[in-house]
């Protein structure tokens, strides 16, 4: 018993030895650790400038594709400029301004081509013409020109050779025959807008009596006489301009409606109450 207790011995020596293996054996798990984490590293390196030369050759190919189209577009807007305006089409309430003369005179505004023709140019000088109150110019792809015209609506006569407008500007014009009905407008240069403004608010109380306006004028020292169509005059003053209408519209009614054809002049320039002037009745020899 005693014998195979002794060989038992190293058996159980060689046992704990092993682990001793073990311990040498860690060192060369270690360097084949470190050599595989040096080749990562090695081809970590190799892989970024490939992908650095990547990154750059689609930079430049986006880059090109850039330059492709905006040589594209810059040849396309080249030839636009080029192409003529081919049409010209003039639209509007024309009485005293023919198409053929608006067409033109646009003419030498669109020698650069239908993007360069100068829009602003043709609206200032077809606004020049006399009988023009406004334009409206437009391009209508692909070659043609939309010209717009509204000309003046006079609304009485200025001075000898002038005309009036809605908005109290004057314009002048050598055909204007027809128009010589309108009731004639007479004041100081400058005055023009104020005394469209003074007629427009005196026929506001003449209109719906049925009396018409032949005359407005006013002085330097902006005192107002109007002349009714039928000779009867109206002295304003400058002052109290709706109090005296008012006051004059209540006479009107109550006494002068119906002799007005006998009416000379009726002075509204009291602080209350008016003064007629009447013609007397032609007297007949023998009676």
């Amino acid at each position: 018993m005693a014998k195979a207790q002794h060989k038992t011995a190293p058996l159980l020596s060689r046992a704990k030895g092993a682990p001793g293996k073990g311990r040498a054996a860690k060192p060369a798990a270690k360097k084949a650790r470190r050599s595989s984490k040096g080749a990562t590293r090695k081809v970590a390196a190799v892989a970024k400038p490939r992908r650095m030369a990547s990154a750059w050759l689609n930079r430049l190919l986006v880059l090109a594709g850039v330059g492709v189209v905006l040589t594209a577009a810059v040849q396309a807007y080249m030839a636009l400029e080029r192409i003529p305006v081919q049409r010209i089409s003039v639209t509007g309430e024309l009485e005293h301004t023919r198409s053929e003369v608006v067409q033109e005179m646009v003419q030498p505004a669109l020698s650069g081509g239908f993007l360069n023709a100068d829009l602003q140019l043709i609206r200032q000088e077809l606004q020049a013409l006399p009988w023009i109150y406004e334009v409206n110019v437009r391009r209508k792809w692909p070659n043609a020109l939309e010209i717009h015209v509204i000309e003046q609506l006079p609304i009485a006569r200025w001075g000898k050779a002038g005309f009036l407008n809605h908005e109290g500007e004057v314009f002048y014009s050598h055909s204007a025959e027809q128009w010589q009905s309108l009731p004639l407008l007479l004041g100081p240069e400058g005055e023009a807008a104020a005394l469209v403004a003074t007629y427009q608010r005196l026929m506001e109380f003449l209109g719906p009596l049925g009396l018409a306006l032949q005359q407005l004028s006013v002085d330097e020292r902006a005192q107002v006489e109007a002349v009714l169509v039928g000779g009867a005059q109206l002295s304003l003053g400058g002052d109290e301009f709706l109090e005296r209408m008012q006051r004059f519209v209540m006479i009107y009614h109550s006494e002068l409606a119906p002799r007005m054809d006998q009416v000379q002049r009726v002075d509204l320039r009291y602080a209350s109450g008016i003064a007629v002037a009447f013609s007397e009745p032609a007297q007949v020899a023998g009676l």
